[in-house]
């Protein structure tokens, strides 16, 4: 396993140096460093390969169709006029120079019942029309969004990893609710403070294009002047949010009544229905049919392939880390350095943390991070009587620290606000997550020293 333990290190070196300083593509260089690791750490050739296509197969198996019914629906929106329609709607109601605390916000409040990849797939258009209409860059507005909702993701059932924590640990899901929203909170306030400074740094705004970015120089010529509000042609404030809240609406139905067991055919129904591809998909087909009213045929086939063009060097990228990750999850090299710091003489709210941060770096799924800590210290946990809610919320937010390129969020965020630099992107999400990891444990310290 040693050896397993020197080809990681060695691989993240060389997947830094492929991205940073060579020609070689993101995606190559993903695929490049899970042969190497795999190889060299010892893993047979075939279980390697297996790895790797396991690892891209079922990554894009849960978000590769949401990014594409994603993409073309935020093509819609563009063309349509839905995304302007949104951005006023937003700027009416939380006022200017307040828009990244109303996207953290939307992001914190969306998240708790559907995926964080979901969820910035399906508003990160309302992120690009508000940069386009107030001209704030589109990093701190994308920024704000993605922190809101990887934290109540991390933190708050019944997400999938919050909720296997809290089982494996016997706490009362309740009650690491109520805690989690209260963690969160300062998380997400860091993160805002943040996502505000990195706006000032990168000033992005969108294009004409899906996926064309502009930098201009003059930023306080264009944030003086005033917004002008034309809303003629624009469709409606109910056909403009519909094809977002259908789905989110559906989502949660299928949360509630998994949660409450709901059998019989009305189960199975919302079930079906709430399934986030079928429910994106049921939010494509409402843009559809509800905002190209009026407008040719192929014109809106043409431009719907357009968000798909954009769509696929996402698709590619998120699945690349996905390989990454199964290598790493495949080799067992991240049990057996858990395992080592379980044995060690650490106080015990630090351990579920520390494990989950270790296992976030190395495999890359949050999820797995918060279940694997959970697993490994439970039994810990329980014979040196910690409150098996802050043990939760220990591994909980350990899973978030320094999202990098094995983690598919980290993709998502960066290629869907057009950036492609490597240091821009570890700056734009690695550093946030970060951030909000940061604060979380001094929050569950501060918490665990006053009820623990």
């Amino acid at each position: 396993m040693e050896r397993m333990v020197a080809a990681l290190i060695i691989g993240i070196i060389l997947l830094v140096f492929l991205i940073l300083k060579t020609k070689i593509h993101t995606f190559l260089a993903l695929i490049l460093a899970s042969i190497f690791i795999g190889i060299v750490g010892g893993m047979p050739q075939n279980d390697v390969l297996t790895a790797i296509t396991n690892g891209f197969g079922s990554t894009l198996g849960s978000i590769g169709i949401i990014i594409g019914f994603g993409v073309m629906m935020g093509q819609i929106f563009e063309t349509s006029g839905a995304a302007t329609r949104m951005a006023y709607t937003f700027i009416k109601l939380f006022g200017k120079d307040r828009e990244e605390a109303a996207l953290s916000v939307t992001g914190f409040l969306v998240s708790i019942p559907i995926f964080c990849d979901s969820g910035f797939v399906i508003l990160s258009p309302l992120a690009k029309a508000l940069s386009k209409q107030t001209k704030k860059s589109v990093i701190s507005l994308g920024i704000a969004l993605a922190s809101g909702l990887v934290i109540t993701h991390s933190l708050v059932p019944p997400t999938p990893g919050p909720v296997g924590a809290a089982g494996i640990f016997g706490a009362n899901v309740g009650s690491v609710i109520l805690w989690g929203i209260v963690v969160a909170i300062p998380m997400m306030i860091a993160s805002l403070i943040y996502a505000r400074y990195m706006g000032k740094q990168i000033y992005q705004l969108p294009g004409d294009g899906a996926q064309e970015w502009i930098r201009p120089e003059n930023r306080e010529e264009l944030e003086k002047k005033p917004i002008e509000y034309s809303e003629e042609g624009l469709p409606g404030v109910f056909t403009s949010f519909a094809p977002i809240i259908v789905p989110i609406i559906l989502i949660l139905l299928n949360t509630v009544s998994t949660a409450m067991k709901v059998k019989g055919t009305l189960g199975s129904v919302l079930v079906f229905f709430g399934t986030p591809i079928v429910a994106v998909g049921i939010g494509l087909v409402i843009a559809i049919l509800t905002l190209t009213k009026g407008l040719d045929r192929n014109f809106v086939i043409s431009d719907m392939e357009k968000g798909i063009q954009s769509a696929g060097i996402i698709i590619l990228v998120t699945g690349g880390g996905g390989a990454l990750g199964q290598v790493l999850r495949d080799s067992g090299v991240g049990e057996y350095i858990a395992g080592y710091i379980a044995n060690s003489p650490i106080p015990p709210i630090f351990l579920p943390f520390l494990i989950a941060t270790l296992m976030r770096f190395i495999q890359g799924s949050g999820t797995v991070a918060m279940l694997t800590a959970a697993s490994i210290t439970a039994p810990i946990m329980v014979s040196l009587n910690v409150d098996p809610v802050f043990a939760t919320l220990s591994a909980c937010i350990g899973s978030l620290f320094f999202s990098h390129f094995n983690d598919s969020f980290f993709w998502v965020v960066n290629r869907s606000l057009g950036i492609i630099d490597a240091k821009e992107q570890i700056k734009i999400w690695s550093i946030t997550s970060t951030i909000a990891w940061a604060v979380g444990f001094i929050m569950l310290l501060i918490i665990n020293l006053i009820f623990g």
